[in-house]
C-alpha cells in the first residue's frame, strides 16, 4: 500500500515517466553511467567556480588537505 503523502521529487518523476517501459540491463547501465557523469561535472563545475571565487592555488590546496585539525 502506498501513502498519499508519498512525494517524488521533479527528477524522479520524470525519471519514472521515462522508464515506464522495461529496458535492456545494458541501457540501464549505461543511462546510470549518464547520469552519474552528469553529476560529477556539475560537482567539478561547481568546484572550478569556488577555486575561482576564492583565488585558491595548489599551495592553498596542499595546506587544506595536510592540516591535522581538518
Amino acid at each position: 500500500m502506498v501513502h498519499s503523502s508519498l512525494h517524488f521529487t521533479n527528477l524522479q518523476q520524470e525519471l519514472l515517466r521515462l522508464f515506464a517501459h522495461e529496458v535492456e540491463e545494458r541501457d540501464l547501465m549505461q543511462i546510470k553511467d549518464l547520469i552519474g557523469n552528469y553529476f560529477a561535472n556539475r560537482l567539478s563545475s561547481m568546484a572550478d567556480d569556488a577555486w575561482q571565487r576564492n583565488q585558491w592555488t595548489n599551495q592553498n590546496m596542499d595546506d587544506i588537505l595536510n592540516d591535522p585539525n581538518q
